[in-house]
């Protein structure tokens, strides 16, 4: 598969675990280098705060300026996975099996709260 191109055309579902990979292919071909964890995470919460920023205008009480009428949200949602992809290849995380055990942790602890929350009754 050539290092640039994300899945096979004929399948369209990719993993968190080829997404990784597809990633680290790309740092190392084009990017040239994993910038530092410290940097990616500056990079990580900038790029969180333009979706929330977006976010907020559109579906928010902001008004959203011209200048973000035209923002692509799931653009913008990728370029947050992105960098989250980058600091899991560089840290050692298998997001697949993080997520795996995130999911069944929050089943664990909250499987009868939010059920049982009156906030949340219709």
């Amino acid at each position: 598969m050539d290092p640039l191109t994300f899945a096979d055309p004929q399948d369209n579902d990719l993993t968190l675990r080829e997404a990784q990979n597809q990633v680290h292919r790309w740092i190392q071909t084009v990017g040239v280098r994993y910038f530092n964890e410290l940097t990616n995470l500056a990079i990580l919460t900038e790029e969180v705060g333009e979706l929330a920023r977006i976010l907020a205008r559109r579906y928010g009480e902001q008004s959203e300026k011209p200048s973000d009428a035209g923002r692509d949200l799931g653009d913008e949602m990728a370029d947050v996975l992105w960098v989250l992809l980058a600091l899991a290849n560089q840290t050692g995380v298998d997001l697949t099996s993080a997520l795996e055990a995130n999911v069944a942790k929050k089943t664990h602890r909250d499987q009868d709260r939010h059920k049982n929350n009156p906030k949340l009754q219709p």
